[in-house]
């Protein structure tokens, strides 16, 4: 497999569900590695907002990402597109807060980007394989995830509406079979529920347009474009929460009852227990580049993550042949709890080193550790699986928090401040 980016770009224009502004937004090819980012070049300097889980800001009633008022709302439509047609590099420009809801299915994007035309460039793309059944369960929202050879959706709703009621269906995700069964499957909304949304700041552009409206008794203007239009919907937002892993997705998932707050703990469990194939952004080389720590100390084996200066992922496989085996508990090995926090700096360290000019000149030293936790033993055969947030920046000193988790549970977490100095 190789990435794949537009030929050449895509335009949209409309009015944002939400927000009711008028909207413009460009999707353009994007170097390899890069992913999906949102460019709001309507605010001073253009900032970019990564389409990636660490910028979940909200989860009400559409997925929101950004930091402050820094944002961009409702991103699930478009990002189903890109899902469905496996676009791994693009850079999207809007004028507005909020891309354009069109009529309220995902088809205008899929159409706007197949007639951009869609161009393979080198690099692998990043995959998270299921391989091994699970559930997970977030508010009202259940998932079950079974391993598959490609991705599947098989999606389950219940509402008390004449109209809607319990509606299930499963659909291969396929750029065809997204195309025909579900793109141009639009929103929904109640009737009863309008003005307490309006109240909020929600639905404001909402119109029968581009919204399937129901009342107590049925559809409000319009008619449906299948029966289950209503199942097939939530089944497309699940896969644009889904393409905020920033990779493909290869396994069953069986979800009832979904939601955009649902769909999202579903992401998170997905990175921390698939198998990810591709994408490793710094083997053990690099790593040895940078970071002075060697045998029997150097805890990390390959960063697979780096998201600007704000967050990485590191990975550190254990294995029975550790030398703090032979005297940590040698007959029921475990790991010792400092080594983990031990690791989660070292990981820490290549983000703060990343941050600055010359790094091959400098060195990280850690100065406080706050909140330390530790949930679960770490064991042989373990992959340790090391988050590091960056909470504060401040030249050379940084204040960080990080979390170790092994099969998608929680080992250990700590917050920690660190400096850079000359070496």
């Amino acid at each position: 497999m190789t990435r794949r980016t537009l030929a050449r770009s895509a335009p949209v224009s409309g009015i944002g569900l939400h927000t009711g502004s008028s909207v413009n937004a460009v999707c353009n090819a994007a170097p390899s590695g890069q992913g999906i980012v949102f460019r709001r070049i309507d605010l001073p300097g253009s900032p970019v907002i990564p389409a990636r889980l660490s910028e979940v800001q909200s989860t009400e009633r559409r997925t929101v990402l950004g930091q402050g008022e820094t944002v961009v709302q409702t991103v699930e439509h478009l990002l189903a597109a890109t899902a469905a047609l496996q676009i791994d590099d693009l850079t999207i420009d809007l004028d507005g807060p909020e891309p354009p809801i069109g009529d309220g299915s995902f088809a205008p994007y899929l159409t706007a980007l197949e007639q951009a035309g869609i161009v393979e460039q080198p690099g692998d793309p990043v995959v998270y394989r299921v391989t091994s059944a699970s559930e997970i369960t977030e508010a009202d929202s259940s998932y079950l995830l079974a391993p598959a050879k490609a991705l599947r959706l098989t999606t389950t709703i219940e509402w008390a509406h004449p109209l809607i009621g319990r509606q299930t269906g499963s659909y291969d995700i396929t750029a065809g079979k997204f195309a025909s069964e579900l793109a141009p499957a639009r929103t929904f909304g109640f009737l009863r529920e309008a003005d307490a949304l309006r109240a909020r700041g929600l639905a404001l552009g909402a119109a029968l347009e581009s919204t399937l409206v129901l009342s107590e008794e049925g559809l409000v203007g319009g008619a449906l474009r299948w029966p289950d239009e209503f199942v097939r919907h939530k089944a497309g937002d699940i896969l644009g929460d889904l393409a905020l892993i920033g990779g493909r997705v290869q396994g069953h998932i069986v979800a009832t009852k979904p939601s955009h707050q649902g769909n999202i703990a579903l992401a998170r469990w997905l990175t921390r227990t698939g198998q990810r194939d591709g994408g490793v952004v710094m083997d053990i080389g690099r790593i040895l580049d940078v970071i002075p720590h060697r045998y029997p100390f150097l805890l990390v084996d390959r960063i697979i993550e780096v998201e600007g200066t704000r967050r990485i992922v590191g990975i550190k496989n254990v294995t029975i042949n550790e030398p703090f085996f032979q005297g940590h508990f040698p007959g029921h090995p475990i790991m010792p709890g400092v080594l983990i926090i031990e690791a989660m700096a070292q990981v820490g360290g290549m983000l703060l080193l990343g941050t600055i000019e010359d790094p091959d000149q400098k060195v990280v030293y850690f100065m406080s550790l706050d909140n330390v936790k530790f949930r679960r033993p770490v064991l042989p055969g373990d992959q340790l699986r090391c988050e590091l947030e960056m909470l504060q920046n401040r030249g050379r000193t940084c204040r960080m928090k990080g979390i170790a988790y092994v099969d998608g549970q929680i080992v250990a977490e700590a917050e920690m401040m660190a400096r850079v100095v000359d070496r």
